[in-house]
């Protein structure tokens, strides 16, 4: 039985090891029933590609464990996402009581963050409410949940009916250009979008779009925006699809404050539904 396998854990190495992982969060994915007690492939990408390479999230080959049986294949990965964030990856058929065990161990051995604002020491370990073994698990290590700090994660059956999104007048949807204009534009919407109380002066420019349109899985006729009648981007919804595992993923999605409460990204999202079936 794999649960009866033997993993041993090691650090990630190089290249390979990322598309290995890839490869397990897609197969982990479809063995969870597609449920997101593991992370999607997107997910993995944007780290890389968007917080490790532009908000300096870590690194590879300091916060990604792996755990794999003697003929090399992946049973469980620990990762992180930024300082102080670990996120458990197990294939349900190697999960045990013993291994997530080890995994938040290890978390606590090489995970930890630093609070900006306490300076204290601190670690937050993913954890799904319906999870019972896990939550026992961190309940008895001292864990306590964060009511600060909840991520609640939404899915939808694209074989459902899309809903019918009107604009407001002038508005309209389209995908992202590859001229410079726009990357500024789309750039400069997420920073209004995501930094509303931020000084002007801190912005620091478009060059981060760069690395995360390297990602794998980026298509941009899936990166689409709402264009203002003025002709600045309103709103903005970035959808990864995933060929192998026919799942689409949102990250990110905004709209600059102007621009709020007309159902843009409402009508964004629905457009990549649209796109993505």
């Amino acid at each position: 039985m794999a649960a009866n396998a033997r993993l041993t854990m090691r650090r990630y190495r190089d290249e390979e090891d990322y598309w290995a992982i890839r490869s397990f969060l897609r197969d982990v994915y479809v063995r969870n029933g597609r449920t997101e007690h593991s992370w999607q492939v997107a997910r993995l990408d944007w780290w890389r590609w968007h917080g490790i390479a532009n908000l300096g999230d870590g690194s590879l080959e300091t916060d990604v464990f792996l755990w794999e049986t003697e003929d090399g294949e992946l049973g469980a990965v620990l990762n992180s996402e930024g300082a102080g964030h670990s996120f458990l990856q197990v294939d349900p058929r190697f999960r045990t009581a013993a291994l997530e065990e080890e995994m938040v161990s290890t978390a606590e051995q090489y995970l930890v963050g630093v609070g900006s604002s306490s300076g204290r020491p601190f670690l937050c370990v993913s954890c799904q409410d319906c999870d019972a073994p896990r939550v026992e698990l961190l309940t008895r290590r001292g864990y306590v949940r964060r009511a600060d700090f909840q991520q609640v994660e939404r899915k939808r059956d694209l074989s459902l009916a899309i809903p019918v999104t009107p604009l407001p007048e002038g508005y309209r949807i389209r995908a992202m250009r590859a001229d410079d204009e726009d990357r500024a534009k789309r750039s400069w919407a997420s920073w209004r979008s995501f930094h509303p109380d931020e000084p002007d002066e801190k912005y620091e420019g478009p060059a981060w779009l760069d690395s995360a349109q390297k990602a794998p899985l980026y298509r941009r006729d899936l990166d689409l925006v709402a264009e203002a009648p003025s002709g600045e981007i309103a709103s903005f919804a970035t959808v990864w699809f995933d060929d192998v595992t026919r799942a689409t993923y949102y990250e990110p999605v905004g709209t600059a404050p102007e621009h709020q409460r007309r159902g843009l990204a409402k009508a964004v999202i629905a457009e990549g539904m649209r796109r993505a079936k």
